[in-house]
């Protein structure tokens, strides 16, 4: 991920001010006889080096104090820096939701205020979190607007970092031609401005390394970080150079050059510690620990995992203590520390999902599988696969929306191509016209007349494009739209598209059913993963095909449970009967299936089946990740329905059976009054067809 470039930065010096500097800010700060101005800069400044990246949390709280000092003094510039701060804070511990949020108020309050320069490094703000977040037009309008802004105001370093950032999208979106055609204009503007633009050519130059890095060009990347670092050395800017030790220690650990990556690794982290930067000094040791795991020094790794998470937590950090919990997990694994695996990859994963990191979920969840499957507890592996397959699904559907970003991206680009063409052809045509006015000849309007062609002809061409880049964008909101009805019924997706929410609902008479293997824990003790996740994903993908031929609506599979529910989202006179027939229908295919990997003398399944009707909830759950559930005593009825049933068979509650009784298509043995845990005693009944 690419460094964020806040255009805040290019109106501050890159040293870190020592405690003295800091008293004598808040000093400033203080002083009722100094200016409104000077006031609030010394204490924007006071937050920025004293607490910005080391203490996020606490700079959105002192940042609060500017505020107040807005409305007290009446002086509503001071709230726009203080809402700068809050955005960089949030951004830096990975909220970017909230880090829009405070710097779309800065920028209101520089629109309201009329400080063009302040409107400008709101915008790239703004962009720098929609390009993190891969919503790459967005991030380029507000780019765009910056570059207007930085252009009429004549403010040419800024339109340095502009170019920076531009750089980065077209990186992101692999046009590596573009991005290094922006990052030179920006580095030539800054060249020629000479003086005190030394750390904007730095920054640059740093850019193109980090640039030939992704591309994989580690020579080149090291020739861009070494003159980059001699800049940085020069006006002793040790925050910067400690970034770009970390640079070149990443380009040696890609090419597994240990110990030069070591090196630069540590003497980043020593600036980092001399400077009190925890978020620097977490990644440092992050890193120094990954080259240690990689060599198989185990303890050595460990104690930097340990060192970083304790910063990466006290920092608020949520995204990176999750990947250290799962990394320190990993390592335990290795070591054959089962149980403290299972601990730290779980903690992982919590976090993960709570703050909906999906790539560290399925980080998590690669840990948890393959210790409890070295453990041999083939169930609860099971279940990790499982959440491996639905993350891999939530991650296509992200990557398709990605893609979907970029082709959209790609024709507001053509758009605007378009609209540069055809004002070129206007002003094209102009010319012609007064051309032909003061010269009355032929070969001049023939000459205009083929210009016009080819300029038409362009046009054309590029038309053509657009509607075919249309018609790609057209079959990939397809293809998004069928990820989303693979989670979510059709009517709660089309009411999510809708209202962005969709309400939970109440429905009176629901059928809902629950399979599960017995023996599944012995059995799969018989089989390897691969052969056991084979076996299991045959079976689901036949109930589905079921559920999908009966109108049954499939709530979840929790390990080798299956769980579906008739009669919702729309319910429907027939659901019940319906239920029951999938219920048969599914018995039947695991006792073909039982059949024939007995003559073929593999390991089979046999399955209980139980079903109840009555009222329940049912509404989507989750933020992240949508999940369509349903609640009430029902669902507990069902599944001790199924908990007290017979291998092959189908058991029905006697509510269930009330309603299908004078069916003719069924007969009904009925089972009396059966003790069921929490329950009591429940009349339950066996169903079959009638023409069994």
């Amino acid at each position: 991920m690419k460094k964020f470039t806040f255009l805040i930065f290019i109106a501050m010096s890159g040293v870190t001010a020592s405690a003295q500097n800091l008293d004598s800010l808040y000093a400033v700060w203080e002083d009722s006889t100094q200016s409104d101005s000077n006031r609030v800069n010394a204490y924007k400044d006071y937050i920025w080096y004293g607490y910005l990246f080391s203490q996020p949390d606490s700079a959105v709280i002192l940042a609060e104090a500017l505020h107040a000092y807005a409305t007290e003094h009446e002086y509503l510039k001071a709230s726009a820096p203080g809402y700068n701060l809050q955005g960089i804070a949030y951004a830096v511990q990975g909220n970017y939701p909230l880090s829009v949020e405070y710097h779309e108020k800065n920028l209101a309050i520089n629109e309201q205020t009329g400080d063009l320069r302040g409107t400008a490094g709101a915008l790239n703000n703004i962009g720098n979190i929609h390009r993190n977040q891969g919503n790459y037009s967005l991030a380029m309008e507000c780019y765009q607007r910056a570059v207007t802004i930085n252009e009429a105001q004549g403010n040419k370093e800024w339109l340095a970092f502009n170019y920076a950032n531009i750089s980065n999208i077209y990186s992101t979106q692999g046009n590596n031609t573009r991005a290094l055609e922006f990052l030179q204009k920006g580095l030539a503007i800054l060249e020629e401005l000479g003086g005190n633009n030394l750390k904007g050519i730095s920054n640059n130059l740093s850019s193109i390394g980090l640039l030939y890095s992704e591309q994989g060009n580690h020579a080149r990347a090291l020739e861009y970080h070494h003159k980059s670092l001699a800049i940085r050395e020069e006006i002793g800017d040790k925050s910067e150079i400690a970034s770009t030790f970390l640079n070149i220690g990443s380009v040696y650990l890609d090419q597994e050059n240990y110990p030069l990556a070591l090196e630069y690794f540590e003497k980043s982290l020593a600036i980092a510690v001399e400077l009190q930067d925890k978020k620097g000094i977490a990644r440092n040791l992050n890193n120094i620990g990954n080259i240690y795991f990689a060599q198989n020094q185990h303890q050595r790794a460990l104690d930097n995992y340990q060192k970083s998470l304790a910063l990466k937590t006290e920092i608020g950090d949520k995204q990176g203590a999750s990947g250290s919990l799962t990394l320190i997990g990993v390592l335990y694994h290795n070591q054959g520390k089962q149980a403290q695996a299972l601990d730290y990859c779980h903690q992982g994963l919590k976090l993960a999902e709570e703050i909906g990191a999906i790539d560290r979920q399925r980080d998590a969840c690669d840990c948890l599988y393959t210790t409890y499957k070295t453990l041999g507890k083939g169930n609860e592996a099971l279940i990790y696969v499982e959440k491996i397959k639905v993350i891999d699904d939530s991650l296509s559907a992200t990557e398709t929306a990605r893609k979907l970003e970029q082709m959209e991206f790609a024709k507001v680009m053509l758009a605007d191509s378009i609209a540069k063409a055809e004002e070129a052809r206007l002003v094209q045509e102009a010319h012609q016209e007064e051309v032909r006015k003061k010269n009355h000849t032929r070969n001049l309007l023939s000459a205009g007349g083929i210009m016009m062609l080819l300029l038409a002809g362009g046009i054309y061409s590029r038309l053509r494009y657009t509607r075919k880049a249309k018609k790609i964008i057209e079959t990939e909101k397809d293809r998004s739209e069928n990820l989303l009805l693979n989670i979510l019924p059709a009517d709660i997706a089309r009411e999510l598209k809708e209202k962005g929410r969709a309400d939970a609902r109440d429905f009176d008479k629901v059928s809902i059913l629950f399979t599960d293997f017995k023996g599944f824990t012995e059995q799969s003790a018989k089989l390897s993963a691969a052969e056991l996740v084979s076996e299991i994903n045959h079976c689901f993908e036949a109930f589905d095909g079921i559920m999908e031929k009966y109108g049954i609506e499939k709530i979840k599979t929790i390990g080798d449970a299956y769980m579906a529910a008739g009669g919702l989202p729309i319910p429907s006179d027939d659901s019940i009967k319906n239920t029951v027939l999938a219920a048969l229908e599914m018995q039947k295919f695991i006792v073909d299936r039982k059949a024939e990997l007995e003559s073929d003398g593999k390991p089979f399944f046999e399955m209980r089946v139980g079903i109840h009707t009555g009222p329940v909830v049912a509404g989507i759950v989750g933020v992240k990740k949508f999940q369509y559930d349903i609640w009430g005593d029902t669902v507990n009825t069902a599944s001790r329905m199924e908990s007290s049933g017979d291998i092959g068979q189908v058991n029905i509650s006697h509510t269930t059976y009330d309603f299908i009784s004078h069916d003719p298509d069924f007969v009904f043995t009925s089972r009396g009054k059966v003790q069921v845990k929490g329950k009591g005693e429940l009349e339950m009944h066996f169903v079959k067809l009638s023409t069994e």
